[in-house]
C-alpha cells in the first residue's frame, strides 16, 4: 500500500477504472482507502473503492490479499452503521469464495472473523459468518466440528427467531446429517426448515434449495415420483435466477426418470426448451445410463460409468442410487441367462454377460444367499448348480389357518362363559 493517499472523491474512483492495469487500479484503491477524510462523502466514496477494489482483487485470483483487506478495515468498519458492516464483510468473504482452491482459506477467514465479532459484539454478523463456516466445514468433510458448531447457532437463533437466518442453519443441518446417514434427524431437519419458511417471504434461490434437499431425501427413500416433482421445482427456481445448481436439480430429475423404469424420457426432457440449455457432460451422462438401461445392457452400463466417471461416481447421490439400479439390472440379467440350466459353467455365463468371471461368481453368491434363486456353486469345477424351485407345502398354511380358527372360537366361548359366570 502506498504510503501517500489519494481523496476519497468520485474523481479518484474514476482515475482507478480508467487504469489500463489491473495492479494500477487496486493501487490507487488502496490510497483512496488512505484517506483520513471521515465526512459523510468521504466514507460513501470509500464504501465504493471497496467494492470497486474486491471485485479486481478476485478477477487477479488475490485470495490472500481479500483477507488482508477484511483485517485493515476493521478500524474503518467502526465508522460505518453495523448493516453496512455485515454487507461489505459477508461481501469479500463470497469473492473469496469464487476464486478456485481457497476453501482452507475461507475457513480461516470465517474463523478471524467470528474472533472480530465476538469482541466487538457483532452478534447478527457473527451467526451468518459462524453459518457460512459451518457449510464450508461440511464440504470439507469435517462433520463433528460443523455439528458442533451449527448445535449452538440453531439455539441461538431461534431464541432471537431470526427466520430467515434459521431457514439457512435448519436448511444446512439437514444437508449435514443426510452426509452422515442420519435420515430421520435429516428430515427433522428439514421439516424445520419448512415451517420457519412457510412464516416469511423465502428468497427464490432459498425456496430451490429447500426443493432440491426435499427431493434428495424422498429419492432416498425410493420414492422417486415425488422426488422427481421436487426436483422440478427447483430446476425452475434455479432456471429463472441462471443459478449453476439448475442443472444438478434437472440431472437428478433424469435419475428418477431412469429409477422408475421411464428411461425413454429422458431424451424428451434434454431436447426440451429447457433441457437444451443446459446441454453438457452431466446430461450426456445421464443420457448414456438412460440407454444402457433401456437396451439392459451392462456393458453399456459400465461404459457410461467409465466414460462420465466424474459425472457419475464422483457424485455421491447419483453413485448411490445407480449402484443400486447396476445391482438390480445385473440380477435381472444373470437370472434371465441361468433359467435355461440346471448346471453351467461360470466362464459360459460371464461369457454372455460380457463380465470377469470373478465378478459373476462373486454376485451369483450373494444372490443364492439372499434366496433369489435355489442353488450352489461348486467352484472346484467352476460350475453353478440349480435346484428345482421347492414346492411349498399346501398343509402347513391350512394347518396355521385351522389353529387360528380354534383359537378364536375358544376366545369366543370364553367371553360367552364369563358373562353367565357373572
Amino acid at each position: 500500500m502506498s504510503s501517500s493517499y489519494l481523496p476519497a472523491t468520485t474523481d479518484s474512483i474514476a482515475q482507478a477504472l480508467e487504469a489500463k492495469d489491473p495492479s494500477d487500479a487496486i493501487s490507487i484503491l488502496y490510497r483512496v482507502l488512505d484517506d483520513p477524510s471521515s465526512s459523510p462523502e468521504a466514507l460513501r466514496m470509500k464504501e465504493q473503492a471497496i467494492t470497486n477494489l474486491t471485485d479486481l482483487l478476485r478477477q487477479e485470483n488475490r485470495g490472500e490479499d481479500l483477507r488482508s483487506l477484511l483485517t485493515q478495515l476493521r478500524p474503518f468498519f467502526s465508522l460505518i452503521p453495523k448493516a453496512k458492516t455485515a454487507k461489505i464483510v459477508r461481501g469479500i468473504i463470497d469473492s473469496v469464495a469464487k476464486i478456485p482452491g481457497t476453501s482452507d482459506l475461507q475457513i480461516s477467514l470465517c474463523k478471524e472473523m467470528v474472533q472480530w465479532t465476538r469482541a466487538e459484539k457483532r452478534t447478527f454478523l457473527r451467526q451468518r459468518v459462524e453459518a457460512r463456516l459451518a457449510a464450508l466445514l461440511m464440504e470439507t468433510k469435517e462433520y463433528s466440528e460443523a455439528l458442533t458448531l451449527l448445535s449452538g447457532l440453531v439455539k441461538e437463533v431461534r431464541r432471537l427467531d431470526d427466520k430467515l437466518l434459521l431457514v439457512d442453519i435448519d436448511l444446512l443441518e439437514s444437508k449435514l446429517h443426510f452426509s452422515l446417514r442420519n435420515l430421520p434427524k435429516a428430515k427433522a431437519a428439514l421439516t424445520a426448515a419448512r415451517t420457519a419458511a412457510n412464516a416469511i417471504y423465502v428468497p427464490p434461490a432459498q425456496q430451490g434449495a429447500i426443493d432440491l434437499q426435499s427431493g434428495i431425501l424422498h429419492a432416498e427413500e425410493k420414492d422417486y415420483k415425488t422426488a422427481y416433482s421436487y426436483f422440478f421445482e427447483a430446476f425452475e427456481s434455479f432456471n429463472a435466477l441462471e443459478d449453476p445448481k439448475a442443472v444438478f436439480s434437472l440431472k437428478y430429475m433424469l435419475l428418477c426418470k431412469i429409477m422408475v423404469s421411464q428411461a425413454d424420457d429422458v431424451a424428451g426432457i434434454i431436447s426440451s426448451k429447457a433441457g437444451l440449455q443446459y446441454v453438457g457432460p452431466d446430461l450426456d451422462a445421464m443420457k448414456a445410463v438412460a440407454d444402457a438401461h433401456s437396451k439392459r445392457s451392462l456393458k453399456l452400463f459400465e461404459t457410461a460409468l467409465q466414460d462420465y466417471k466424474a459425472q457419475l461416481e464422483e457424485d455421491p447421490i447419483v453413485h448411490r442410487h445407480l449402484s443400486s439400479l447396476y445391482d438390480t439390472l445385473l440380477e435381472q440379467n444373470l437370472c434371465r441367462l441361468i433359467e435355461p440350466f440346471s448346471r453351467v459353467e461360470i466362464a459360459h455365463i460371464a461369457e454372455l454377460i460380457e463380465l470377469p468371471i470373478d465378478h459373476v461368481e462373486r454376485k451369483m453368491s450373494q444372490m443364492i444367499l439372499d434366496k433369489k434363486f435355489a442353488g450352489t456353486l461348486d467352484q472346484g469345477a467352476g460350475c453353478l448348480i440349480i435346484f428345482d424351485d421347492p414346492k411349498t407345502d399346501a398343509i402347513y398354511p391350512a394347518t396355521l389357518e385351522t389353529i387360528s380358527n380354534v383359537g378364536k372360537v375358544v376366545d369366543s366361548l370364553y367371553v360367552r362363559s364369563a358373562k353367565i359366570m357373572a
